[in-house]
Parts: structure tokens; sequence; C-alpha cells
């Protein structure tokens, strides 16, 4: 039997030790529970949505649909800062420079400025003898009426002139006489100012009459007090006290208790005599002191004198309480501004 030979087999060759293959894209690793967190949140979004559709639609229709016109109030407060043109004013301003102005004097300022407010004014012309201007001039309106169209104004013009050649010798009783605190009262007209515009003037003033003036009420103040009795000496006391500008606190004997009052201290006079003395209601006349709590109103005339040795008739209206068997001071006129105590106001009588 003749033998086989044998084959002799290469080995092949070892690529994968000398060449490492190159990967085409990098290898993804797992991380445990990443992957699965990705659905439920989506589905937590899905719900989230779903449940705000609902609720801004009931948010829509609690809130009240007036909420947009919130921003109104802003052009209210813009209008309220528009200036509102004062007719009364302007007229007083007119008035003061028309007096002042001369058409002799046609360049001057005074002429300028009237013109500026009313171009179809005409100015007055003064006498030869007559000084240029006023030495004094107050003019105040009293009345303001509208009329088809516009408005009308009368002012009165409180005007001191003199006729003595040399006023600064003094105010001799002869040259008071030559002096003469005059009013004239002027009506001015013009349009405009209605709805915050500007005013306009028509033309020259017209003097006129002084306007009417009402009937004086009756006086509730009937029943006369004697000077001597307990209400009629509290008052001549109190005035006397607080005429004389002393202290506050010399006022408080006076006073209800809780009301406070400042001593006069501008003015103060050296002498003060009753002359009158008129309550609202006989208890306050009575000889006796009524019971705590009742009120009266009490009218007093007094005359003071000044230092200067001058008389000034001045006229108080006071309110009182009695307390314990005395009359006190609740009220002078609307100088008080404290309180009036509880306990006067029980019983009172007006």
């Amino acid at each position: 039997m003749t033998p086989v030979p044998r084959r002799h087999v290469r080995p092949a060759p070892r690529l994968a030790a000398a060449q490492p293959l190159r990967r085409s894209r990098p290898e993804t690793v797992p991380v445990r529970g990443s992957l699965s967190r990705g659905p439920r949140l989506a589905r937590v979004g899905v719900w989230a949505a779903l449940a705000a559709g609902p609720l801004a639609l009931a948010a829509a229709l609690v809130v009240p649909r007036g909420t947009a016109a919130q921003a109104a109030p802003v052009s209210q407060a813009t209008s309220a800062l528009r200036p509102v043109a004062d007719a009364a004013g302007t007229a007083a301003v007119f008035v003061d420079l028309w007096l002042r102005a001369d058409a002799a004097v046609p360049d001057s300022p005074v002429a300028a400025a009237v013109r500026a407010m009313a171009p179809a004014a005409d100015l007055p012309r003064r006498a030869r003898t007559e000084a240029a201007a006023p030495s004094a001039v107050r003019v105040v309106p009293v009345r303001t009426t509208s009329t088809p169209g516009g408005w009308t104004v009368v002012v009165v013009a409180l005007t001191d002139t003199s006729r003595t050649a040399s006023p600064s010798l003094g105010p001799t009783p002869e040259r008071m006489a030559d002096t003469a605190a005059v009013a004239r009262y002027f009506a001015v007209s013009g349009t405009g100012g209605q709805d915050g515009g500007p005013v306009a003037i028509t033309g020259s003033p017209a003097e006129v009459a002084a306007p009417e003036t009402a009937p004086a009420p009756a006086s509730p103040y009937i029943r006369p007090v004697p000077a001597g009795d307990t209400l009629g000496t509290t008052v001549g006391e109190f005035l006397r006290t607080y005429l004389a500008g002393g202290q506050s606190t010399a006022l408080e004997r006076y006073l209800s208790p809780g009301v406070r009052l400042s001593a006069l201290t501008a003015a103060a006079y050296v002498r003060v005599d009753v002359e009158e003395v008129a309550a609202d209601t006989d208890k306050a006349a009575a000889k006796e002191v009524p019971g705590d709590g009742v009120r009266a109103r009490v009218r007093v005339r007094v005359s003071g004198e000044d230092r200067s040795g001058g008389r000034w008739p001045l006229v108080y209206r006071l309110e009182m309480t009695a307390r314990a068997g005395r009359w006190e001071v609740t009220a002078l006129d609307a100088v008080t501004g404290s309180p009036a105590p509880a306990a006067s106001a029980q019983g009172g009588v007006r």
C-alpha cells in the first residue's frame, strides 16, 4: 500500500490583531431608567395641556369684563391737569390794568397789556391835571353770570384818589377831606372758558351800579342779658382777656373742657368796654344759671381801644354752655375747632 503524502496547510494570517476593524458609528451604552422617564414626562405634559384648557376658560368667565376699562382713570387724571380759565380773575386783572392805562400814552407797558387782553378795548383818557394813575387800586370780583354765548363779571374797584399836591405831608384832617376812597363797579363781558379753553374779553368795561344786597335776616338774639348777670360778666371777662393779647392759659378758665383757643397777639387792645349782650334763649337771660348741658348762643358788642387811642366797634358771637353753676365758652364764632364735650350736648337749647 502506497502511503499518501501529507499536505502542508498554511495557517491563516491574523489580520484582526494586526489591523483592527474601524467602527462606522460609536457604540451606545444603555443607561438604566433613563428611557423609561421619557414617555412618562410626555404623558404628564399632555394631561397638563388638557387641564389648562378648562382652567383658562374658567378664569375668563370669572374675571369681569370691566377689567380692561381700568385704564380709564389715566385719561381722567390727564384731563384733570388741564388748566381751567377763570373768567372772574381775568376780568379783575383787566379792569385793574384798564384803570391804570392812559390813551395819551398808547405805547406804555400798561396799554400794551390791556390790548393783549382785549384788542377791541378803548383806553381812558385822563385830564391833564389828574395824576397818571390812582395811587392805589384794588379790584375784586363780586358776581359772575352766564350770558348767551359768553359770560359777564361784575367787579368792584377800590381806588384811593388824592387831590392834594403834596401827600407826603401827612394825613391831617384837612388833607383827609381831600382824599377819597371810591368804590366803582364795572361789568366785563367775554367768551370762552367753559370747557377749559382760553377766555376772550370782547371790549371795554361798562361802569354799572352796585349789585343789590339781600335784606338782613331777623336776628335770633332777642333776649337782652344784663351786663351784671353771670352770663354778662363771664363774656365780658372772657373778651377782655382775649383782646388783651395775653397767654392762652389765661383763657382756659373760661372755656369748656376740651375746647382750645389761641390768644390774640396781632392787635392787642388796652381797653375793652362791653356795649351790649343778647342771647337767643330766655334761660341765658335768667338770673339763675340753668342745669348742666344747657346751651345758649350770645352776641356781644364791644368797643376796643388800641395803643394809639383808636376805638374799634367789634361784634362777637359765642356759644355758651352751663356747667357746675357757671357759664363756659364752648365756641367763638368759627375760631374754635375743638369739639365741645359730650356732656354739654345733652339738653342743649339752641
